[in-house]
C-alpha cells in the first residue's frame, strides 16, 4: 500500500568496493563517537557494538519538516496543560483504569498525590513528537507522543554528525552541510534538565537518573550525563533503578526532599518505568510513590507520564477538546492538521463502531495498548483476531484503534554488528520507510510555563516489511533527515 516511492540522497546501489570501504569507515566512526549498544545476546558491561544505523541519511520533504518543527511548543503547551486538567485525565481514562492494571497503578498514585497536595509544583517535560510521511509524502501525520523516558536525543545529534561525515567521505561534502539540518537535541534536553536543577535552588542537590537494572542502551544515558557535567560541572548525577533504590532505602527530609545515599535530588530524570517489567513487586511502586511525594522535580512527573497515554491522545483527537486547551483558532488549525484519526474502544457507540471498523478492515488500522517502548502493537489480520477475542471483554477499553499510515519507500544501506546480520560486510540495501521524531522540552506549573522550546530531531528508520521499529531491539535503524524540496 506504499504507492510512491523517495529517491535516495546519491545514487544507488554503491560499487561493491566503495561499499565496503564506506561501511568500514561508518562502523568505526559510529563505534568512536558513541553510536553503540551493549549486546542483548552476549551481555558484557565492558563491551559495546554499533547500534544499528543507516549508511546514508534518508531523504525526507523539507516542508512537512518545518511543519512538524512549528508545531512542537504548541505540543509542549499542550501536553502540559492537559497534565494540569485533573477533570480531563479523569474523564478521559476513567475506563482505561479498569481495564489496565499499569494505567490504573499509575493513576492512583496521580489521585494520592493530588489529594494530599503536590510538595512539587513544577514539572519538567523532555518530550518527543513522532510522525510519518502521509499522502505520497506531501503531509505528515501524529504516530504518538512520548512524555517519559524519551531516548535517542544524544544519539540523534551524533547520527546527524555521522552523516555529514560519510557523505563527505563519498564525494558529497556541499550536499552533506546544506541538506542534512543541524541537531541541537542533546545540547536542549540538557539545558532542560539544567533548568530544572537550577529552578530547585539547592547547588548541593544531584539530579538522579532512574534506569533499568541491566542497561543495554548505555552510550544513550551517559552522553546527556557528560554533556550535563561539561555544560554545568558542579551537578552531581547518579544512576539508579527502582529495585536498587527499593533495597538501597529512600527517605523523605522534613520538608519533603528526596534523599538518596544522604544527598538530597533535585530532579529526577526516567530513562526507565514505564513498563510493568520495572515494578517486579509493591516495593518498586512504593519507591515511585515516594518519589511523587516528594519536593524534587520530577521528569516526567505522574500527571505527565498520564498525559502521554494513548488514551489521552485519542482524547486529543476530538476537534472540540483542542478548544479547551489552546488559545486560539490558529493554534487549533495548525495540531489538527498533523493529527491522522484516531478511535475509542470504550463501549458506547463510537466504541462499537470502531470495533467493527476494525473488524471489517483491519489493514486500514494500528491497534494500540497503553504502553510505551516499542513492540506493543497490533497489525493486519491481527487485528481482526484480538478485537474478536475481547469484543466482549472490559480488556477492550484499555486500547485505541488509530488509522494506519502508509509512507513513501526509498533505498538506503542498513548497518548492523556483525552478530545481527549474515551478510559479510553486515550492510543490506533495503526499501525502507521512516519515521520522524521532534523533541521539546517544557517547564512549568499550573500557573506558569518558564521554559517551552523545540530542540532538535531524530529519525528512525526499519524496513518496510516490519510492522514494529525497536532500534534497540535491533529492528530499527538510526537515521538522519536529507532534506528536499
Amino acid at each position: 500500500m506504499n504507492a510512491c516511492r523517495l529517491e535516495p540522497c546519491i545514487q544507488l546501489p554503491l560499487p561493491k568496493e566503495k561499499l565496503k570501504e564506506s561501511v568500514d569507515k561508518a562502523k568505526d566512526w559510529a563505534l568512536m563517537h558513541g553510536i553503540s549498544i551493549r549486546s542483548r545476546k552476549n551481555f558484557n558491561k565492558d563491551q559495546v557494538q554499533v547500534l544499528p544505523v543507516t549508511l546514508l541519511p534518508s531523504s525526507f520533504p523539507r516542508k512537512p519538516f518545518l511543519t512538524v518543527k512549528n508545531v512542537q511548543t504548541l505540543l509542549n503547551e499542550l501536553i502540559h496543560k492537559v497534565a494540569h486538567d485533573k477533570e480531563f485525565l479523569t474523564s478521559s481514562l476513567k475506563s482505561t483504569v479498569q481495564a489496565d492494571p499499569f494505567t490504573a497503578k499509575l493513576f492512583h498514585i496521580y489521585e494520592t498525590v493530588y489529594k494530599k497536595g503536590f510538595s512539587q509544583s513544577i514539572s519538567l517535560g523532555l518530550l518527543r513528537s513522532d510522525y510519518l510521511l502521509h499522502d505520497d509524502g506531501c503531509k505528515i501525520k501524529q504516530v504518538e507522543i512520548n512524555t517519559v523516558a524519551t531516548s535517542f536525543a544524544a544519539l540523534a545529534t551524533v547520527t546527524s554528525e555521522y552523516h555529514k561525515y560519510i557523505l563527505g567521505e563519498l564525494g558529497y561534502r556541499k550536499k552533506a552541510c546544506e541538506q542534512i539540518p543541524e541537531n541541537n537535541a542533546l545540547t536542549g534536553f540538557c539545558k532542560g534538565l539544567i533548568f530544572a536543577w537550577e529552578l530547585y535552588n539547592n547547588p548541593e542537590a544531584i539530579i538522579l537518573f532512574i534506569v533499568e537494572d541491566v542497561t543495554y542502551n548505555i552510550s544513550d544515558q551517559r552522553l546527556h550525563e557528560f554533556e550535563i557535567r561539561q555544560l554545568c560541572p558542579k551537578i552531581k548525577i547518579i544512576r539508579r533503578s527502582l529495585t536498587s533504590l527499593a533495597l538501597e532505602g529512600v527517605k523523605l527530609g522534613p520538608n519533603k526532599e528526596l534523599i538518596v545515599s544522604n544527598m538530597v535530588v533535585a530532579v529526577v530524570y526516567y530513562r526507565s518505568g514505564y513498563e510493568l517489567e520495572a515494578y517486579p513487586t509493591e516495593k518498586e511502586w512504593e519507591i515511585r510513590m515516594l518519589i511523587e511525594c516528594s519536593c524534587a522535580i520530577k521528569c516526567p512527573s505522574v500527571q505527565y507520564h498520564l498525559a502521554g497515554t494513548k488514551k489521552v491522545q485519542q482524547s486529543l483527537a476530538q476537534p472540540s477538546v483542542l478548544k479547551k486547551f489552546l488559545k486560539d483558532d490558529a493554534s487549533v488549525a495548525k495540531v489538527q492538521e498533523i493529527f491522522t484519526g484516531l478511535y475509542t474502544l470504550d463501549f458506547n457507540d463510537d466504541g462499537e463502531k470502531a470495533v467493527k471498523m476494525g473488524i471489517n478492515d483491519p489493514n486500514k488500522f494500528v491497534l494500540k495498548p497503553q504502553r510505551e517502548g516499542g513492540g506493543n502493537n497490533v497489525y493486519n489480520e491481527n487485528i481482526r483476531t484480538w478485537l474478536n477475542s475481547m469484543k466482549e471483554s472490559q480488556e477492550r477499553t484499555a486500547w485505541i484503534l488509530m488509522d494506519r499510515i502508509y509512507p513513501p519507500l526509498q533505498k538506503n544501506y542498513l548497518i548492523r554488528a556483525a552478530e545481527e546480520s549474515s551478510l559479510e560486510d553486515n550492510a543490506d540495501l533495503s526499501d525502507i520507510i521512516t519515521e520522524l521524531g521532534i523533541y521539546g522540552v517544557i517547564v512549568g506549573d499550573s500557573n506558569e510555563i518558564m521554559l517551552n522550546k523545540q530542540v532538535g530531531h531524530i529519525l528512525r528508520t526499519k524496513i518496510s516489511s516490519e510492522d514494529e521499529g525497536g532500534i534497540v531491539a535491533g529492528v530499527g535503524a538510526l537515521d538522519s533527515p536529507y532534506l528536499i524540496s
